[in-house]
């Protein structure tokens, strides 16, 4: 089986067990819900609620780099620490790869099945509240090359080199229902004229691990989802896609691909967005 582009930036369940009193290493947990973190976190795994940490009041990403280096500082992470990612859902770690890359972390890695590999191997659990010393964390501006916007989204609509790539569920590319309406009802469903549709769970294997090199480059391909195109993922806030974006840059090696965090959250409420179902 051939090896991912970049295997280096996953740890296993089992490396992350022999790391655990590490004190240069952070376990960082993301989820929707703190009920998800309260009693079956990884020990000394710290808590980033994703509403209040991660995204602002109207759902788009939170990108402020003195709030990110709030959130980083008050989990006890400096430059120098190395950061694994997980969450209770699907891909979480992916997301927050790209995400703390984004503002200049370099030592991000993805625990490669999540919790739900950890838990499955009856690996150790606690309830259990970490905390560590504050420290002063300096993050870049966000890095542009990571992302694209809605203006440049819209121009590659006319380009057959370019493949805007919609991950999110059947039934939201669809517009049969919504994952996050806003309360003043701006939203519109369905997805970006001429996306390509595959949901980002069918790159997972059942125990959340990720898919092996040959069968990710079949799923992609057989969309013509390609390395030769410039690739453009979103969904409804930026986070899934976020996760697609590290699994066709870091795994298979896409060099031209760049997360439209804005996603559907920013272009089902632009007044003359052009939109199908």
């Amino acid at each position: 089986m051939s090896q991912y582009a970049h295997p280096e930036v996953l740890v296993n369940t089992q490396w992350l067990m022999d790391h655990l009193e590490d004190p240069m290493v952070r376990v960082v947990e993301v989820d929707m819900s703190p009920e998800s973190y309260k009693d079956t976190h990884i020990p000394g795994a710290i808590f980033w609620h994703f509403p209040t940490d991660l995204s602002m009041p109207d759902f788009g990403m939170n990108l402020d780099p003195t709030g990110i280096e709030k959130l980083l500082s008050r989990s006890g992470i400096s430059q120098e620490t190395t950061v694994i990612a997980y969450g209770s859902y699907p891909g979480t770690g992916a997301f927050i790869f790209w995400f703390l890359k984004l503002f200049g972390h370099q030592k991000v890695y993805v625990l490669n099945g999540g919790h739900q590999k950890w838990v499955a191997e009856g690996r150790p659990v606690t309830s259990d509240l970490s905390n560590f010393p504050p420290t002063s964390y300096q993050a870049t501006s966000p890095n542009p090359d990571l992302r694209v916007f809605q203006a440049e989204v819209q121009a590659s609509l006319e380009k057959t080199d370019c493949v805007v790539l919609d991950v999110r569920t059947p039934q939201e590319y669809s517009g049969e229902i919504f994952m996050i309406k806003p309360p003043e009802g701006a939203e519109r469903g369905g997805h970006i004229p001429g996306a390509v549709h595959l949901e980002y769970t069918h790159t997972l294997n059942e125990d959340g691990t990720f898919k092996s090199v040959e069968e990710l480059h079949g799923l992609y391909s057989s969309r013509g989802v390609t390395a030769d195109k410039e690739i453009f993922p979103y969904c409804a806030i930026g986070a899934r896609s976020g996760y697609t974006w590290f699994v066709l840059k870091y795994l298979l090696g896409y060099p031209k691909v760049r997360n439209y965090d804005g996603s559907w959250n920013e272009w089902s409420r632009l007044p003359h967005g052009l939109i199908e179902q």
